[in-house]
Parts: structure tokens; sequence; C-alpha cells
């Protein structure tokens, strides 16, 4: 059974919990975490890149020299592709890189991730994360209690607290989301996960063969 830290509210240890099984202690597939991470790049481009083809550069279409008795090669339009400053020949047009991969996929994607930062004691959790006032020196001061306070985490909440975020707004490598909406480039590229024990359980029960 996988097990992660536990720690109260002011970030002092006080044990471990249990995780469950089929979503932190499954068997790790490394190509479903590629094809996700590829998948969830691919569709953040933006797909805007637009070069123009000789009929839309704006020079003249005039022929640039006479054909014959010159005793150089043969020129036509200054806009050919061949020409500095001619048209691009073949180059890209607006388009869309968006695909889908298949649920089950990034579900086992995430999965895996989830596994492997258990696995190396990276899956931290707390009781719960609630200010009376946003304080980054009461975010600092959790984290600092927790030993992760030089390094890049992914807090996961069960509800998004406003005072939470502007907590930990200015601290740099500190990021908060939802649990439910975790995506596997967040959780691929920090060093810590963080989850508020009601973030556990949902992501839990969302990932749970």
């Amino acid at each position: 059974m996988p097990t992660a830290r536990l720690f109260q509210t002011d970030g002092v240890e006080q044990g471990r919990i249990d995780l469950e099984a089929s979503v932190f202690g499954i068997a790790p597939n490394d190509h479903a975490i590629y094809e996700a991470e590829k998948n969830y790049l691919a569709n953040q481009r933006q797909g805007t890149v637009r070069t123009k083809t000789r009929s839309e550069v704006e020079y003249t279409s005039k022929k640039m020299f006479r054909q014959k008795g010159l005793g150089r090669a043969r020129m036509g339009s200054v806009r050919s592709p061949s020409r500095v400053g001619g048209g691009r020949a073949h180059g890209p047009k607006p388009r869309s890189y968006r695909y889908e991969i298949p649920k089950k996929v990034r579900r086992l994607a995430i999965r895996s991730v989830l596994t492997k930062q258990a696995q190396n004691d990276a899956v931290l959790v707390i009781e719960d994360l609630r200010f009376d006032l946003p304080k980054t020196r009461q975010m600092a001061a959790v984290l600092d209690n927790m030993k992760v306070q030089e390094q890049k985490c992914l807090v996961l909440m069960d509800r998004l607290d406003e005072k939470v975020l502007l907590s930990c707004r200015n601290i740099p490598g500190i990021s908060v989301d939802l649990a439910r909406n975790a995506h596997i480039h967040e959780l691929l590229h920090n060093d810590y996960l963080i989850f508020t024990r009601e973030g556990l359980k949902q992501i839990e029960e969302a990932l749970k063969a």
C-alpha cells in the first residue's frame, strides 16, 4: 500500500496516510506519459505562423532583365522563391495542431506520474489550507515547516480559496490548482505535489479503477 507524509494545517508532520493503490501504486507506463505530454503541448500551440507565397509578395512582376544576349542565366520575377526577399515555397500556413488521445490513455498517464511521485516520496498531504487573511508569510511558514520552501511545488486543493491563491502568488515555484483539474504537464514538472486531504479524496475518486 503506497503512503504519503501527512501534515497539520501549519505544516508540521504528524505521520503518514495511505494512498489509493489503483491511483498511486500501479506499474508506471512511460509511453502513456509521453503520449499525454505530447498531446498537451500540441494543444497549447497557436498555429498562427504564416509566410507569403510569391503571389503575395509586394514586388513588381516585371522581368528583371531580357532573356538573351547578356550571357547570364535567364531570370524572371524578383518575387521568385529563389531570390532574396522573394516568396516562400511550401511555407507554413495557419493550422490547428489540436488532437485528442483516448481517455484511458490520459488517465493511465496521470496515474503513472502520481505513482512515480509517490515512489519518490514527493506526494505530501496537508489537512487543510485556510488563512484568515491573504499573507505570503503564512504560506511561506507552512512550506518551511514542510521543508519544501526551496522546491517547485504544486498545491492541489478541493476548492479554490482566493486567500490561499493570493498567499501563494509571490512565492517562486509555487502554483495552485484544483485537484480534479490537474493535468499531466503540471504533475510532471513539479518537484512536490501537495494535496489537501479533501483534494486527495477528489483525485482518488476520479481516477481509481
